[in-house]
């Protein structure tokens, strides 16, 4: 039995013998529910042990690479002590799996680009977006920190200067942007996403595995040792999940309304 079988969220084919695509696939937009954020966190266990894998691709269904969380979730989050311990845990391990994980992995993001989608899409080895994708850091929005994957990774991408103005901020990047501050690999038109990206993935895949997985982990080492960087970063988000300024971020979402954080709230 293919271990692939037993996921529900991500979907799975082969654009080239040795190349594996996932594809999230939850709703119209692919927000990362409770079932599909666990998923996503042992993928990249599954493809790390899968001798038939050379190379993976990480996309998402229809016309949105990733909304972000969903709000049913984050809610739980918000309300119960050991949610938010779980998902902690699912956080922490989902950024390291992919750190870890030996195959090269591609990107192609479309649309919007958020939330657990997003970890994957910009720690992926090679990144491509389209021109008019919107990468989104959401996280300050919702009132918590930029914990996530966006303190390990923004600011070797784009530097420290654009790392805090969209992290705190959270402004959208559209996909020409982001290459240009080198957020991502590259970006194409529209149409030729999926194209392109099973063009570098089928180049990874038969290029010297030695070499290419050798260099992948020592070029991560960069990323190992922002850990700590990483951990209280993600620490200081689950943190904030207990806290008004999250229930107001969140009620602001549903309500489809500009927050009202408190103006001395927090540290």
């Amino acid at each position: 039995m293919s271990p692939y079988e037993a996921y529900a969220r991500l979907k799975f084919d082969r654009p080239h013998p040795r190349v594996l695509r996932i594809t999230m696939d939850h709703g119209k937009v692919n927000a990362a529910d409770r079932l599909m954020h666990g998923e996503l966190v042992r993928v990249w266990r599954d493809i790390d042990a899968d001798s038939s894998v050379n190379a993976a691709i990480i996309t998402g269904a229809g016309n949105t690479f990733s909304a972000g969380g969903d709000f049913a979730m984050i809610e739980e989050m918000i309300a119960d002590f050991e949610t938010r311990a779980r998902i902690w845990k699912e956080a922490r391990d989902l950024v390291y799996n992919i750190i870890n994980c030996s195959k090269p992995v591609v990107s192609a993001m479309r649309g919007a680009a958020v939330g657990a989608g997003l970890v994957c899409g910009l720690l992926a080895d090679i990144s491509i977006a389209s021109k008019t994708c919107r990468i989104i850091d959401g996280h300050t929005r919702l009132g918590v920190a930029a914990g996530d994957h966006a303190a390990i990774v923004w600011p070797l991408l784009c530097g420290m200067a654009k790392a805090k103005y969209y992290l705190l901020l959270c402004d959208p990047v559209s996909g020409e942007e982001a290459e240009r501050i080198g957020l991502v690999s590259l970006t194409v038109e529209d149409p030729e996403l999926e194209s392109k990206a099973v063009e570098i993935a089928s180049r990874l895949a038969e290029g010297a595995q030695s070499a290419l997985r050798w260099t992948k982990y020592s070029l991560n080492n960069w990323l190992r040792a922002a850990g700590p960087v990483f951990d209280t970063s993600l620490a200081m988000e689950f943190m904030g999940f207990s806290g008004p300024d999250a229930r107001e971020g969140l009620a602001s979402h549903l309500e489809k309304r500009k927050p009202k954080f408190e103006p001395e709230s927090g540290a």
